[in-house]
C-alpha cells in the first residue's frame, strides 16, 4: 500500500494515495500563522517574559526590536515578500519572516526561538 497516512484529531488514520501537493494544502488556514496541512498541529509562539501569543506582525516586530533586532533593509528589489532583521551590522544572525502575517509558519516560529532561546517558545494553542 503506497500513500501517505493522514491521523485525524481523533486519532483515525486515512490513506491518501498518489498525493499531490494540493492533497495537503488548504487554500485558507484555520488559524493564521500556523501550519496548514491536515492532521497537522496548529502552533502559536509565545514570549515568555510576559506570557504573550504573538497574534500580530506589529507585535512580533516590537518584540524582537525590544531584544536588540533590528529591520534589515538591502534593498526592497531583493525580495519584497520578505522582512528581515539582524542582530548587528557585524552580526551573521538574520530572521526572515513573510510580510504577509497569514503565511508565518512554525519554521520561522522556531527560526526565532533558536535565536532567542530565552525570550520565545513555540506551543500547542490548546495547552495555553
Amino acid at each position: 500500500m503506497s500513500g501517505v497516512w493522514i491521523f485525524d484529531k481523533n486519532g483515525v488514520a486515512r490513506l491518501i494515495r498518489n498525493p499531490t501537493r494540493e492533497s495537503f494544502e488548504q487554500k485558507e488556514p484555520p488559524y493564521p500563522g500556523t501550519a496548514t496541512a491536515p492532521g497537522a498541529r496548529p502552533r502559536v509562539l509565545i514570549y515568555l517574559p510576559a506570557n504573550q501569543v504573538i497574534r500580530s506582525f506589529a507585535e512580533l516586530e516590537q518584540r524582537l526590536t525590544e531584544l536588540g533586532w533590528s529591520r534589515y533593509q538591502p534593498n526592497s528589489l531583493f525580495r519584497p515578500d520578505l522582512v528581515q532583521f539582524h542582530r548587528s551590522e557585524n552580526s551573521a544572525h538574520l530572521i526572515s519572516l513573510p510580510t504577509n502575517f497569514d503565511h508565518f509558519k512554525s519554521f520561522h516560529m522556531y527560526d526565532i526561538v533558536v535565536k532567542n532561546r530565552s525570550f520565545f517558545e513555540v506551543r500547542d494553542p490548546s495547552a495555553l
